[in-house]
């Protein structure tokens, strides 16, 4: 594996998350809510601007590589499903939807893993579907984890719409996904 930008940017994401969680475990001395609030607000920000980047750079600077392919979304998962189970605990996200979104993720994790191995990846490529499921989230959750209003600007309602909106979505991806794998499913049993 050659360093490279892009994947300094994926590593960086994963470097953050337990920086995000923690940012909520500091003492009530430290941090107040509204604080820890917004840092990990900004934290989560940075590394979905860092998620968009890290793709952008590595087509850019035609450094894409298989390593980076496969980090990029282990990172987004993993900085995700951090980011859901903070929000359940801080009762600000119910836990079924927090469930319907990473039992999605680790589904299709799993179904593009076998397609590959079957040579079969394009079947479970990334779909329109999907790309709009990912920005539903990527907006809703700093949304959720900021929380507070600002102004009459109500960030955890609207965080809230969108969070149902993506979870819909993860499912209609996921029912789309595992139709489009389902012939290559029954062809090798």
């Amino acid at each position: 594996m050659r360093f490279n930008l892009p994947n300094a940017l994926t590593w960086m994401r994963i470097v953050m998350i337990p920086l995000f969680v923690g940012v909520y475990y500091f003492p009530p001395t430290w941090l107040a809510l509204p604080q820890q609030n917004l840092i990990a607000t900004v934290l989560f920000t940075v590394a979905a601007i860092t998620d968009l980047l890290d793709g952008y750079l590595a087509r850019k600077l035609n450094q894409v590589s298989a390593f980076g392919a496969f980090l990029d979304p282990v990172a987004d998962k993993l900085m995700v499903a951090a980011a859901l189970i903070i929000l359940v605990d801080l009762n600000r996200l119910n836990a079924a939807i927090a469930v319907v979104i990473i039992g999605r993720e680790i589904t299709i994790s799993a179904l593009r893993e076998w397609m590959a191995q079957l040579g079969a990846a394009k079947s479970v490529a990334v779909s329109f579907i999907g790309k709009i499921k990912t920005v539903s989230q990527m907006v809703a959750i700093p949304m959720l984890l900021y929380h507070d209003a600002i102004g009459r600007f109500q960030p955890q309602q609207w965080g809230t719409w969108l969070i149902l909106l993506a979870a819909a979505l993860t499912l209609w991806s996921m029912f789309y996904y595992l139709k489009m794998a389902m012939p290559i499913v029954l062809k090798h049993g």
